[in-house]
């Protein structure tokens, strides 16, 4: 019965910071791009309402020479891995959905997993989808192993591979001059720039180039089966913003290294200060997906296999050193 209830709990957290999550992203873009919205709904609340409603009631389209059992089960492999990602995060330090040791391990696993889903999106839908899924593939390896790399860093670092025991690593009464952004400062910006390349952030989005419009590995799909690619997307920026936070900026520590409320609200505090870190940083992926220009494919590849795999592997050795020099087992 606990556990029903924590799933019910997160999914309706997860439902409604998807909400506020593609409120937001429209705002900001519309606030650095100068873009003035209708004076009839210039907030833009409902605008999200209706296009879940959309969705929801479009016509149904599919590919005539489609892989059906393929084609349908895409979607839900995307969304349904971002969603059990998610469940990985350690909310507060009272409310632990899955604390099992190698959580870290199990989150790359599962934000892995839509590459797979964009693949068998791509492979169902026809030869030219296929091919944007071919690159999306290419693309991701480039991204998914200095990501790793730079994370791996960090655990060893705690000497852990919990998502919680890192963050219990973090503590200490410095307060964020404890968390791991300091001396992970490699790590830390190579998991930053790896991250916009897996949400496809526009410096990085090149299934989205005029040039690729037309094999786009989701443009075969329609209604309620694209929407949950799109939520996929959503959620894996949640998750991915939450992991950022948890693995490099302390989780859900104070910066200032006690909590400020009594000690019967300190769940309460502690869901803040994650929440208001992990908005910051989705702050940040969506003010550089509106400011820096797109690269190409290959100094995209370049950036991936010459720069931040050396950068990554370099800051793991010198932590792997470190600790043996230490005589820290």
């Amino acid at each position: 019965m606990e556990i029903l209830i924590n799933f019910i709990i997160t999914i309706i957290i997860i439902i409604s910071a998807v909400f506020i999550l593609s409120y937001l992203e429209k705002r900001i873009t519309a606030l650095f791009t100068l873009q003035n919205r209708p004076k009839e709904n210039r907030s833009g609340i409902f605008q999200n309402a209706a296009n879940a409603l959309k969705m929801l009631i479009k016509e149904d389209t599919a590919p005539v020479k489609r892989k059906k059992i393929l084609y349908f089960a895409a979607p839900l492999i995307m969304f349904c891995a971002t969603v059990s990602a998610f469940f990985l995060i350690s909310l507060n330090n009272f409310y632990i959905i899955s604390d099992s040791f190698p959580s870290v391990i199990l989150f790359m696993a599962l934000v892995s997993i839509p590459v797979i889903a964009a693949f068998l999106a791509g492979y169902s839908s026809g030869r030219q989808p296929l091919i944007s899924a071919i690159q999306a593939i290419s693309k991701a390896l480039g991204y998914i192993i200095p990501m790793i790399t730079g994370v791996l860093a960090a655990a060893f670092m705690a000497g852990t591979l919990n998502i919680n025991g890192i963050i219990q690593e973090q503590n200490s009464s410095a307060g964020l001059f404890g968390w791991y952004f300091i001396p992970q400062i490699i790590g830390c910006a190579v998991f930053f720039i790896c991250t916009l390349a897996l949400l496809n952030c526009l410096t990085f989005n090149l299934s989205k180039s005029e040039n690729a419009m037309i094999s786009s590995c989701v443009d075969k799909y329609s209604g309620l089966k694209y929407e949950f690619f799109m939520l996929g997307k959503r959620v894996l920026l949640l998750s991915i913003s939450a992991f950022f936070v948890c693995i490099y900026f302390g989780g859900y520590l104070s910066p200032f290294g006690t909590y400020i409320l009594p000690d019967f609200l300190i769940p309460l505090e502690q869901w803040f200060w994650l929440i208001l870190k992990t908005f910051l940083i989705i702050f940040f992926i969506i003010l550089i997906r509106t400011a820096i220009p797109k690269l190409s494919y290959e100094r995209f590849l370049e950036l991936s296999y010459k720069i931040l795999l050396p950068l990554s592997l370099i800051n793991l050795n010198i932590v792997i050193l470190i600790r043996h020099f230490a005589g820290v087992q």
